[in-house]
């Protein structure tokens, strides 16, 4: 389906927003991406360390609130 000339230049408010919050901070997609690398991307995990913190683990009991006595 084309469109005519007319809705090819059309941007949504959300586009413009967007564009506009660049402009007005450029170094904005940086620090989205300083912010993901600091939370999401993580150094992988060798084998011998990931199998020793598996090990390592304590069975949490089923109701946690609940007192034994």
């Amino acid at each position: 389906m084309k469109f005519s000339k007319q809705f090819s230049l059309y941007e949504s408010e959300a586009t413009q927003f967007i564009k506009d919050l660049k402009t007005a901070n450029p170094k904005l997609e940086q620090s989205q991406r300083d912010g993901r690398a600091l939370l999401w991307d993580k150094a992988p995990v060798d084998l011998d360390t990931q199998k020793r913190n598996l090990e390592s683990r304590i069975k949490q009991q089923a109701y946690v609130y609940q007192t034994k006595g």
